[in-house]
């Protein structure tokens, strides 16, 4: 008998070989389905799939799927322990700690998120999406001037970071020097087409230079793109009175209102 298994290519397996087959083949499954279902938007079934495949088998790499599936679906806490999980078996993986770093953000924890960047960026300290994430770091902090100063080394490290311009510029922008962030916003305004906050940040800029004219005109261009872009329609609002436009500032006005009713509340006579 065992020379026809032999010949016809069949084995004696035993029964845990068995059964370790088996759960190989569950795990496999029950991976793929939270693949998909992450792709779906489903996360919260995804997670159920990946902490079933977990218990059937403890592999970092299912670790990784259920953090991004936990991440997806606002359980922030449970997704740091994962991660936390895949640091200690990956100490010097530098995406670890960015994507650890990034949770950090979410869940407004901003000595954490810096502690993680500068983990990292001794790993790795030539990385201009770590430098730029210190910056955030820094920013929630209320540290503006190093903030800045990290948006600015990252966009040395990486002159095409759109994100790290975007940020310097509003920042600058709040620290009232009007060249730097006019500098930042014509840079992004040339390179990244239609994006919301790059016409916000232009518009706003145009409106401290106190030329009302031409930040209508952006203002006109983002709602175009985007006509549910609530802050753009407020801008646009603010700047038409100004110009002495009662008619279209109460227009964009009560635009507002019907993107935002609940706002009606905190609204008197004089609105």
């Amino acid at each position: 008998m065992g020379f026809f298994k032999s010949l016809f290519g069949g084995t004696d397996e035993s029964p845990e070989e068995k059964k370790q087959r088996e759960t190989e083949r569950e795990v496999d499954v029950l991976k793929t389905d939270g693949r998909r279902a992450l792709q779906m938007g489903q996360a919260e079934f995804a997670v159920k799939c990946f902490e079933k495949a977990l218990q059937l088998k403890d592999e970092l790499e299912t670790r990784d799927y259920l953090a991004q599936a936990l991440i997806r679906d606002d359980r922030l806490d449970e997704a740091m322990q994962q991660l936390s999980i895949l640091h200690e078996a990956q100490p010097e993986n530098v995406h670890i700690l960015s994507l650890m770093a990034k949770v950090a953000f979410m869940m407004e924890d901003y000595g954490k998120m810096t502690e993680l960047c500068e983990q990292a960026m001794l790993l790795d300290k030539d990385n201009a999406e770590l430098v730029y994430l210190y910056g955030r770091a820094a920013l929630g902090q209320q540290d503006k001037v190093n903030a800045v100063a990290m948006f600015t080394k990252a966009i040395m490290l990486d002159e095409r970071l759109a994100d790290a311009y975007l940020k310097r510029g509003e920042v600058l922008l709040e620290m009232g020097d009007l060249d730097g962030a006019n500098e930042d916003a014509d840079w992004l305004m040339e390179r990244v087409e239609g994006v919301d906050d790059v016409m916000l940040l232009k518009a706003r800029v145009l409106e401290a230079q106190h030329n009302d004219a031409e930040a209508i005109e952006v203002l006109s261009l983002a709602i175009e793109r985007n006509p549910f872009l609530t802050d753009a329609y407020r801008l646009r609002g603010a700047a038409r009175l100004r110009m002495g436009d009662k008619e279209g500032a109460a227009d964009d006005a009560k635009k507002v209102l019907e993107l935002h009713p609940e706002e009606m509340e905190g609204i008197n006579g004089e609105f």
